[in-house]
């Protein structure tokens, strides 16, 4: 897209992947942001990770958070967030993605999940930190698996158990969120939507801006992004992930991506898988 460069806007701001090759459902993330704001973006996995320097401020739930140096940052799976620096000098910071049967298979514990977003746990903030400049780091496999062990545990005292039981309001949106899921690349109306769980339109707007804290738009946009990181990850070319998350056209994608993610979709695959697919048809 014209006017998207292959890093951030800001020469400041640096961002990377990488995908351990042996392992999947796992992903790691080091980056330091001073002027790039995220937009309301998802993972569909646990973000996992620790603040180095600097505070961070993201909305999540409805709830402006600020994470401080050596804090936790503790996301659940598809839980909508957005990103951006509360301090001058911008906030440094690691995270590690792991899927939900990932994160269980690991810990040996089903249903994590996390009531705090943020946790000011200096000790575990370090070694958190610590462990996952290790991850990034280790040529070895079986190394890199027994850190995983190792950094489930020392977060495990966070997780909450039992996992809270889904409020009646989010049983009912779970219909349209499965909606949004199956028709990515269509064009969806407020009223398609709506009909789903019976309510008038803009009725079932507020009730659903209220439930999510966000537009279903705003979600739309969020989940076909997390689609696109998934087949990009998968080394599908930019041009065809475009068109089967229904974005209009690689523009978009590249604009969209960049700015809930931090990486253009072409930087974000290299760095994962060391290439750019070619076109179909490319010759050479």
């Amino acid at each position: 897209m014209q006017g998207i460069p292959a890093t951030f806007d800001f020469p400041s701001d640096r961002a990377e992947f990488r995908h351990p090759a042996h392992r999947s459902g796992v992903e790691l993330y080091r980056a330091h942001i001073v002027q790039h704001a995220f937009e309301p973006h998802t993972h569909a996995a646990f973000g996992l990770g620790a603040i180095e320097q600097g505070v961070e401020r993201f909305r999540l739930r409805g709830v402006e958070h600020l994470a401080p140096a050596d804090s936790l940052v503790l996301m659940n799976p598809d839980e909508l967030h957005t990103g951006r620096a509360e301090t001058e000098g911008g906030w440094r910071y690691r995270m590690i993605y792991l899927d939900a049967e990932v994160a269980a298979g690991i810990s040996g514990e089903a249903e994590w999940w996390f009531a705090d977003a943020v946790r000011v746990d200096v000790p575990r903030a370090r070694k958190v930190t610590s462990l996952l400049d290790r991850l990034w780091r280790t040529p070895s496999p079986l190394a890199f698996d027994g850190l995983l062990v190792e950094l489930l545990r020392t977060l495990s005292p966070h997780v909450q158990r039992p996992r809270p039981v889904p409020a009646e309001g989010a049983l009912r949106f779970e219909r349209v969120v499965d909606y949004l899921h199956a028709h990515l690349a269509d064009r969806i109306t407020l009223e398609q939507l709506a009909a789903l769980v019976h309510l008038s339109p803009f009725h079932f707007l507020r009730r659903f801006r209220a439930h999510y804290h966000a537009t279903p738009h705003q979600l739309l946009m969020a989940l076909r992004l997390q689609r696109a990181k998934r087949l990009l990850a998968a080394g599908v070319a930019p041009a065809q992930v475009a068109a089967e998350c229904g974005l209009a056209d690689q523009a978009h994608l590249t604009r969209a991506f960049a700015w809930r993610y931090g990486v253009t979709p072409a930087r974000y695959q290299r760095q994962l898988l060391g290439t750019v697919p070619r076109p179909a048809g490319a010759r050479g």
